[in-house]
């Protein structure tokens, strides 16, 4: 049985905060000018406020600790059922909260501004998982696995990249061969974040591409359990984003029932490149969340700190890294947000624009978390303030869900189909 649904709870706070939200944005709430397009409407910015106050209060005090640990925290996980943010673009009658791009935004730039790792595998789970088999799924997949995928009781995951194939993707090798009525799934991924979740422990359920003809791709449910389905290894001692589990998965052999192929036989192509879409956007709004609180502890440290008799802020070469931070990150969130509010999960057509953000916004985060260690010194060097930890886990964000160069082959090819820009 479901329990109440996260958007009622959504819509009870937003009831609750209406007010006071109205007072506290003052000439950032909706003008005659126009509307904020960070929090369109007054649901979107209740969610804003409770996200944040929950990365604040839960997420920010054990990230340094979990990040030196390399363990990934299940139970603030599960909290995050409880806010309704697990299946937040998923229809209320599976548990979901039903929320468009926008609200995606703001949840992972939020809670990527406490800690980018824990982000990583709540993206990795609610999009890379849950999305995908809310778009993609039969009725039947849908009513088995997601409501308890929105709660937390079970965590998702998706195996795209192999050992030899990452960026060229269509070159993948895993396959699933048809025997009766089941597939015989062979090969092994890799990078997979939630392919565990302790150094023993597989995650529970994935979505697995697997190639089952020459020029044919699909995409397989697998679960935790199924014989010939086991964990490689755990990634360890990876520059940033420590405490996201990250795995090798290997499946020898693993027969999957007919029911467990998500959507056409050979169709995954446009499963995956629609999902990628909103990945890589998500992958924006954490690069805006890290830009962010890098530049929030740069700007108090100069302010703080004296030196040759004066604040920091006195001096030029540290004024022109807050200031040209400060510009790079309004820039990268305003784009972000103007892409993301024309967004319709259910469909395609947007990959020029969400490649562009992510290309963007990635090394715009990481420029400006260098920044905020430059303007700090020694102490950006160290993890109490937290600068370093998010330069490290920024740096995935250039290479994970397409790299740099990836995001610059796409826009050129659409790019030279266009002659001007409207």
């Amino acid at each position: 049985m479901l329990a109440r649904s996260p958007k009622t709870f959504l819509l009870q706070a937003g009831a609750r905060a209406k007010s006071a939200a109205l007072l506290a944005h003052g000439a950032r709430a909706m003008s005659s000018v126009g509307v904020d397009i960070y929090n369109p409407t007054d649901e979107h910015r209740a969610l804003r406020q409770m996200v944040r106050k929950f990365a604040e209060e839960e997420v920010d005090p054990q990230a340094l600790e979990y990040n030196r640990e390399e363990k990934f925290n299940i139970d603030l996980y599960r909290k995050l059922g409880d806010l309704g943010l697990l299946g937040l673009t998923v229809p209320t009658k599976y548990g979901g909260s039903e929320m468009d791009c926008s609200a995606v935004c703001s949840v992972h730039e939020e809670l990527a501004a406490a800690d980018p790792a824990f982000c990583l595998s709540y993206l990795a789970h609610s999009l890379l998982f849950v999305n995908n088999l809310t778009r993609n799924g039969s009725e039947e997949q849908k009513q088995k696995w997601l409501p308890d995928s929105c709660s937390g009781k079970i965590i998702g995951g998706m195996g795209m990249s192999e050992p030899n194939h990452g960026t060229d993707v269509l070159g993948l090798q895993t396959s699933a061969t048809k025997d009766g009525d089941e597939w015989v799934l062979k090969g092994s991924k890799m990078w997979i974040t939630n392919g565990c979740i302790d150094d023993e422990t597989l995650g529970d359920i994935f979505l697995v591409y697997a190639r089952t003809g020459p020029r044919a791709i699909s995409l397989f449910l697998v679960e935790k359990g199924m014989p010939g389905f086991s964990l490689g290894q755990r990634i360890k001692d990876k520059c940033g984003m420590r405490a996201s589990a990250t795995a090798e998965l290997v499946f020898d052999d693993v027969r999957l029932p007919a029911e467990n192929l998500v959507g056409e036989e050979g169709g995954a192509v446009v499963c995956m490149m629609r999902n990628l879409e909103v990945e890589r956007i998500a992958l924006g709004a954490m690069s805006c969340g890290i830009a962010r609180r890098s530049f929030e502890v740069m700007n108090q440290y100069a302010k703080d700190r004296v030196a040759f008799g004066q604040p920091l802020t006195q001096f030029g070469q540290i004024q022109r890294y807050i200031g040209e931070s400060y510009a790079q990150y309004m820039a990268g969130r305003a784009y972000t947000y103007d892409v993301a509010q024309r967004i319709d999960l259910d469909e395609s057509g947007h990959r020029l624009e969400t490649d562009g953000v992510k290309l963007f916004t990635t090394a715009m985060g990481k420029a400006v978390a260098d920044n905020a260690i430059q303007v700090l010194g020694g102490a950006g060097y160290i993890g109490d303030y937290q600068v370093e930890r998010l330069w490290r886990d920024a740096k995935l964000l250039e290479i994970g869900g397409g790299t740099l160069e990836s995001h610059q082959k796409n826009m050129v090819r659409e790019l030279s189909q266009i002659s001007k820009i409207e």
